[in-house]
């Protein structure tokens, strides 16, 4: 009897501490070309021979994921599998992609372009910019993104729409502040940072007019790292936006009334809003690298700091378990918060410098 007691107590004990194994974990290692995969909590296996992976991005569309690599390569792989499928080289130089349901549009450096692919990576188009591209994203039938070299925002609109290949045309284009660097957007609202005007974009989608918001933060530091943007930085009632330069986290309402700035670490890098939208962990550059910062979104208060053992590139919160997975890129580790007690609960090893973290919820019986 004792022995099935202390069987069941084990037994509860350790699949509280296991992962959800609906999430699959894919991390890239940035110097080894390759993505490392977590699974249940453990390095399960490595994808390998997928380029240049230090401004590596991974996305998932049904059953379908697809990764770009610094030097132009998008790669789509099966994420149960773990084989890839196909690969297709747009420029020398790709920084952001999205997907849509029959095409997949890269945002390029260098060639100056934005490729337009099927879902199986054949080209469909190219559309010269002339500038640097950042900021992709998509809005029913639009496609959006910045041209950094040029200062101004594109809208192209698909004529094709429902109608088999698409068939993207310029639609509109807007005037905006210096340099822009990194965009988000949520519904019909697409936000645009800048590195060098005090300010940031905020185009209505639906209206398609274009409002400059002037910034609170001083801008004032020297830029270690350029802040990135994400979906994730916008909640329900508060829009959360990192300064360029300045120690701040500025917080908006839906309207983009402003509402308070607050005084985090050092230089701000990621805002990541928890699903639930309760909390936001902050990431920073510099002497700051080691740290997050966890901000209450009630109460808009720091109430937690976590400091490790190297430079934090990214982080991503789990939609199934109180988990927050952080890359810790010196250690070759990825370092796992609990974020219902908000303590570390384990640290996942054999990995080759950790960045960025994508995960991918298995469906079905997979």
């Amino acid at each position: 009897m004792k022995k099935i007691i202390l069987f069941i107590v084990l037994n509860i004990v350790v699949s509280a501490g296991v992962p959800n194994a609906k999430e699959k974990i894919f991390v890239v290692e940035r110097e080894s070309s390759s993505i490392a995969v977590i699974n249940k909590g453990l390095t399960k296996s490595h994808i390998k021979n997928v380029h240049n992976m230090n401004h590596g991005i991974i996305k998932f569309k049904d059953n379908d994921a697809y990764l770009i690599s610094r030097d132009g390569f998008v790669i789509k792989f099966d994420p149960i599998s773990e084989k890839i499928l196909n690969e297709y080289k747009t420029s020398k130089s790709a920084i952001g992609f999205v997907i849509g349901d029959n095409f997949v549009a890269v945002a390029n450096y260098d060639d100056k372009s934005v490729d337009i692919l099927t879902r199986e990576l054949q080209p469909i188009s190219k559309i010269k910019t002339g500038s640097k591209n950042v900021g992709i994203k998509i809005y029913k039938d639009y496609l959006i993104f910045a041209q950094m070299d040029k200062d101004k925002v594109t809208v192209l609109k698909n004529e094709n729409i429902g109608k088999g290949t698409p068939n993207f045309k310029i639609f509109k284009e807007f005037k905006v502040g210096k340099m822009p660097f990194d965009a988000m957007i949520k519904n019909n609202t697409y936000i645009v940072g800048f590195f060098l005007s005090k300010s940031f974009g905020v185009l209505d989608l639906n209206k398609m007019s274009f409002q400059d918001i002037k910034i609170t933060a001083e801008n004032s530091k020297p830029v270690l790292k350029v802040p990135h943007f994400g979906f994730w930085s916008i909640g329900n009632k508060q829009i959360f936006i990192p300064a360029v330069g300045d120690n701040k986290i500025m917080v908006y309402d839906p309207k983009f009334n402003f509402i308070e700035n607050i005084t985090v670490k050092g230089l701000p890098v990621f805002t990541a809003l928890s699903p639930d939208k309760k909390y936001l962990a902050v990431t920073f550059s510099g002497k700051d690298f080691p740290t997050i910062q966890i901000i209450d979104t009630a109460t808009l208060k720091i109430i937690k700091e976590f400091t490790f053992s190297g430079k934090i590139l990214h982080l991503r919160w789990s939609n199934l378990d109180k988990y927050l997975y952080v890359s810790v890129n010196d250690t070759n580790q990825v370092n796992v918060i609990n974020t219902k007690e908000w303590f570390l609960e384990r640290e996942i090893f054999q990995l080759k410098s950790p960045s960025g973290i994508f995960i991918y919820e298995i469906k079905g019986d997979n």
